[in-house]
This record gives C-alpha cells, structure tokens and sequence, in this order.
C-alpha cells in the first residue's frame, strides 16, 4: 500500500482589483522563533494560471487569546481556518499586486474581530 497525497482542490476568486485568483490551502505551522507567536496558514496562489507563490496568513496568538477573553470561549480550528481564508480574499481584493505586496499577511485582534463579524462568528 502507497499513501497518496491528499488531493488539493483548487478554488477561484474574483477580487475587487478585477483579478481572478486561484489559490488552494497548503497547510498550518506555529510561527518561527523570532516572529509573533501564532498560527500560520499557508495558501498557494496563482492569478494567472502559470505562476504560483505563496501567501501566508499569521494568524497571531494575541488575536485568539483576546477572542477568548472578549467571548468567553476559544476559536475552533475551523473558525481559525475560516479567518485565514477571509483575510487573504480582503487581501484579494485590496492589493493590485499580491505577489510582490501581499504575501505576508496579518490577522492580530482587531482584524481577526473585523473578518470573524463577516462569518457571523461571535
């Protein structure tokens, strides 16, 4: 018996620049000595189907531990997932030029705040 590779699907959005971007989820890691603790979520992307690079998300841990002192509760996995994904598609549809402006992208206490209100997480 082989073990496969998981299958990654590769899903589509239009950004507010006028982009289309494919992107697909790689994985999660803690951050690396010296930077912010957290989270970070690493997505592959392409918006013009021949070159990709990689977007990071850090989801930082001052973000997560206010969420749980302001509600009450700690985040699931899939709301820490669900974060990450909406702030790269604010990211999509912010920055003209993801490659060489938005590949290291930030969710702290306000913006995590911000893009959870936008998935009805409270």
């Amino acid at each position: 018996m082989t073990d496969a590779q998981p299958v990654r699907r590769m899903k589509t959005y239009t950004g507010g620049q006028g982009y289309v971007y494919q992107y697909y989820f790689v994985g999660r890691r803690p951050t690396v000595p010296g930077e912010a603790p957290g989270t970070e979520y690493v997505f592959d992307v392409t918006s013009d189907r021949k070159s990709t690079f990689s977007v990071s998300v850090f989801l930082l841990d001052e973000g997560t531990r206010a969420f749980t002192s302001a509600h009450g509760r700690t985040l699931s996995d899939a709301e820490q997932y669900g974060a990450a994904k909406m702030r790269l598609f604010e990211a999509f549809d912010a920055i003209p030029d993801m490659k060489s402006e938005g590949r290291r992208l930030i969710l702290n206490t306000d913006s995590l705040e911000r893009v959870l209100g936008t998935l009805g997480v409270e």
